[in-house]
């Protein structure tokens, strides 16, 4: 490898796999390889789904052995969850599952205290009913809770374990409902009402600062030769994605496709107004200062949980037929919490057409069209109803994450936004991970300087807008009847 070169390992934990990626470096180049692929499968157990944490952390030391020499690694994850550890730094417990049952009903238990206007208004985060603060309400008086000296968000987690040193990194941080992204602190008077000690989150990190190194053991068992550090990144898997967007310029939406739908623009500062929170936007924080303004939905969650239940059939084949079905037949709502939880969907997404009136999508193939139709209408409601609130005008919708490999998926949503419709890099999140260490270490330039980079040397697919408008807007229109 030439000098001038240098490589990094993106650890990227999703919620239904992890991989170890090595991206390298250097003036004017950047490549991206696949060291290492795990699953990701959550366990139920009597008192819940929890996460097996240690699996994923084995299967990030395999990651690192089979990436081989690296100059920095950094680590990326689905945001809210965590581990607590106890006074000695030791795990109490696998980690709750967001889909877990514990937080049903929490958040009104929690408006009783701080109303839900007001709880918006200090930390702009949107209302999902397994936000970190809810989790803490809903393990108030469990003996974990009790017994916790420290909170690790699951990157922190992974970090700690190879590091041996303790960080609360900004960007998923903000994800928890306890930071005020005005001030990108810690909202201590929130904490205080709600009785949350926030001393059990360790300091807090930026992308980019240090994160310790490989400990002796961890250089053993991977074969590394030290020392390699831990650099901090956006460790929310979001803020990473969002990262490697290769937008140019201010105007331009994005959507992070995977199991969730992310939508939304990159603003200079949040937008904290009652009628945001009534539309169910986020303000989550990004790299330099920015804001990730958007709208949380059920994404590809909905065909992955109905391939499932299909025994796993051949997607692409799927697609093509999915393609040649009737347009806009039937919609359901992607952003409904009905189909939060796992199993039977292909059941509950016929169910949801039947009861509003529409056909019943039988087959695999009508299931899918309904399901890439109505996620198509989502993002369109998304892009529309940020640039509303925000008043910020774009001329681009960017699809980065594994959705933008689903051809038919992002011509929907051209077709749906009006817009023109960039798709990839898909391997978003693990790129914009890559590009905070190179930052870190002198490389790739700041945020313009690295979309840059990436539009130079990604692979990138543009779809045009096409169809009738009018047939989206009434589709919306019977949704939002039904």
């Amino acid at each position: 490898m030439s000098a001038a070169v240098r490589a990094y390992a993106a650890v990227d934990l999703g919620a239904s796999s992890g991989r170890v990626m090595v991206g390298r470096v250097g003036p004017g180049s950047l490549e991206l390889t696949e060291a290492h692929r795990f699953p990701n499968r959550p366990v139920r157990l009597p008192e819940g789904l929890r996460w097996d944490v240690l699996g994923l952390y084995a299967g990030v030391l395999d990651g690192l052995r089979a990436a081989g020499q690296v100059d920095s690694v950094g680590i990326d994850s689905w945001a809210v969850d965590h581990g607590l550890l106890d006074a000695d730094g030791a795990l109490l417990g696998n980690p709750v599952h967001y889909r877990d049952i514990r937080t049903d009903g929490v958040a009104r238990t929690v408006w009783e205290t701080v109303p839900a206007d007001e709880l918006y208004a200090a930390t702009g985060l949107q209302y999902a009913p397994f936000n970190t603060l809810y989790q803490l309400a809903a393990a108030r008086n469990s003996v974990q809770l009790a017994q916790a000296e420290r909170l690790l968000l699951i990157p922190d987690l992974m970090a700690y374990w190879l590091t041996g040193d303790q960080g609360t990194e900004l960007t998923n941080a903000s994800t928890t409902q306890l930071i005020d992204p005005r001030t990108r602190d810690w909202a201590y008077g929130l904490a205080d009402r709600l009785g949350v000690d926030l001393s059990l989150f360790a300091p807090l990190r930026s992308p980019g600062d240090p994160a310790g190194v490989l400990r002796a053991e961890v250089l053993e068992e991977t074969g590394l030769a030290g020392p390699v550090p831990v650099t901090a990144v956006g460790s929310h898997d979001t803020a990473s994605a969002v990262a490697a967007v290769p937008a140019e310029g201010e105007r331009f939406a994005y959507i992070c496709t995977g199991t969730w739908s992310l939508a939304g623009l990159e603003l200079r500062a949040p937008v904290l107004t009652e009628e945001s929170r009534a539309a169910n936007f986020t303000n989550e924080l990004g790299l330099d200062g920015t804001v990730r303004y958007l709208r949380n939905i059920t994404g590809l969650w909905l065909l992955q949980e109905c391939l499932r239940a299909w025994g796993d059939p051949e997607l692409d084949g799927l697609l093509r037929e999915a393609a040649r079905m009737p347009a806009l037949r039937s919609v359901v709502d992607a952003g409904d919490a009905a189909f939060l939880a796992p199993g039977r969907m292909p059941e509950r997404i016929a169910g949801a057409c039947r009861a509003s009136g529409q056909p019943v999508p039988e087959t695999p193939a009508e299931i899918t069209r309904c399901i890439l139709d109505s996620l198509a209408l989502a993002h369109r409601r998304a892009v529309q109803d940020a640039q509303r609130l925000a008043g910020h005008t774009v001329d681009v919708v960017h699809v980065v994450g594994g959705g933008a490999r689903n051809a038919l998926l992002c011509r929907l949503t051209a077709d749906a936004c009006g817009l023109p419709v960039v798709a990839g890099p898909a391997e978003a999140a693990a790129l914009g991970n890559v590009l905070v260490q190179a930052r870190a270490h002198g490389l790739a330039g700041d945020l313009d300087g690295g979309r840059r980079l990436l539009r130079r040397t990604q692979p990138l697919a543009r779809y045009e807008p096409g169809g009738d408008p009018a047939r989206w807007a009434a589709a919306e229109a019977r949704l939002a009847r039904s």
